[in-house]
């Protein structure tokens, strides 16, 4: 088997399982509790959280633990809007995770928000200009994620946040999908605040964090204990938080060196599935886009028929994201980028890892040609 859905989730990493074991076996205290059990894994969560915020250049008190990337973004969403002094307006985008646009349209509903959309251009990325132009006094959050889930267009982070912090509005981004590829510098970036989930990682599932910037008004979403400095209750996953730990350092030292031979092998990849098939057509940016993500749709086919071929041959990948599995609907990304539903239906998308082998994306690509011409094969019979 070839796996090359790694945006959806990926294997445990053996370092990660290294420094888990002990955790789950004796280091099992609560750190709330006033013994030394529990002050034992307070010191262990808190080098966690230290190790998070050394590669986000934060502070320690910043980083939010959470159960996974979904929550990081409703905390940071809703957190951010209700807790704020100013406004009623949130700036977000239609490509956005549906983490941050359901989190937008409950505010909406619920609590009289106005959401703004920007409007990216074919291949998935908004203007600068156009935030400009729709950033106002009473502005709320603007939330735009790093990089997209589906199509790997990374977005121009840093232009926008210049225009966000000019206006004096706290800037959001998801970067589930960016942690491991792309530089997660809080200075660099100049957010406000940042979603990360422990799976894309190579943690387990079930954890994640937000960096919520130090005096930014937060309202939490879940109530109780008033761990996490009172902005998550409910007694922390400390086994969790250190694998996200270990997964998150591994991932930042492997960083340059595995987003370059990475991009070489997806440029690679692309190039034999367009040439090598008549069908595909590349969606997302051509250049601007994540090192493993390779994205297509093959109009006249069946996304999920093409996909089944694929499994039949050894391939594992999606038809987009794994949120949205089991869904008729075509992708909203997709749709956002212009694409008629008839042909967003046909998407396929694969995501390599840095682990990912030159003669498996070879052996990936040459099975594209196959599965879709044995799909068009079958549509004409």
């Amino acid at each position: 088997m070839v796996y090359l859905d790694n945006a959806a989730t990926t294997p445990v990493r053996r370092e990660v399982l290294d420094a888990l074991w002990p955790q789950l076996t004796g280091g099992f205290g609560n750190p709330s509790s006033h013994h030394q059990v529990g002050e034992a894994a307070a010191a262990t969560l808190l080098a966690a959280r230290t190790s998070v915020a050394a590669v986000l250049g934060c502070r320690a008190t910043e980083v939010v633990f959470t159960s996974g990337g979904t929550e990081a973004d409703n905390l940071a969403v809703k957190g951010i809007a209700l807790g704020s002094p100013r406004g009623r307006q949130i700036i977000t985008s239609p490509v956005e995770h549906e983490a941050v646009l359901e989190s937008c349209d409950y505010l909406r509903r619920l609590h009289g928000f106005e959401i703004t959309m920007l409007d990216p251009d074919s291949s998935g990325q908004v203007d600068p200009e156009q935030l400009r132009r729709v950033l106002r006094p009473e502005t709320t959050l603007v939330s735009v994620q790093y990089a997209n889930n589906e199509v790997g267009t990374i977005q121009p982070l840093r232009e926008l946040t210049a225009l966000s912090r000019a206006a004096g509005v706290p800037f959001h981004t998801d970067a589930v999908q960016a942690a491991g590829w792309l530089s997660l510098s809080i200075v660099e970036l100049g957010v406000d605040a940042l979603s990360l989930s422990g799976h894309k990682l190579g943690a387990p599932q079930g954890i994640g964090a937000a960096y919520l910037r130090r005096r930014l008004p937060i309202e939490p979403l879940v109530h109780g204990g008033g761990q996490e400095r009172g902005r998550r209750s409910g007694t922390e996953n400390v086994a969790g938080a250190v694998a996200l730990a270990v997964a998150l350092r591994l991932a930042e030292q492997e960083r340059v060196a595995a987003s370059e031979r990475v991009t070489r092998l997806r440029d690679a990849f692309i190039a034999t599935v367009l040439t090598g098939t008549s069908a595909a057509r590349l969606t997302g940016h051509p250049s601007a886009r994540l090192p493993g993500s390779a994205s297509f749709v093959f109009p006249g086919t069946s996304g999920e028929a093409v996909l089944l071929e694929l499994e039949q041959r050894g391939i594992v990948c999606s038809s987009g994201s794994a949120c949205a599995a089991g869904s008729d609907e075509p992708s909203h990304v997709l749709t956002a980028l212009g694409l008629p539903a008839e042909e967003a239906l046909t998407s396929v998308r694969f995501t390599l890892a840095s682990g990912t082998a030159t003669a498996e994306a070879g052996r990936a690509a040459a099975a594209v040609q196959d599965a879709v011409a044995a799909v068009q094969h079958l549509g004409r019979r």
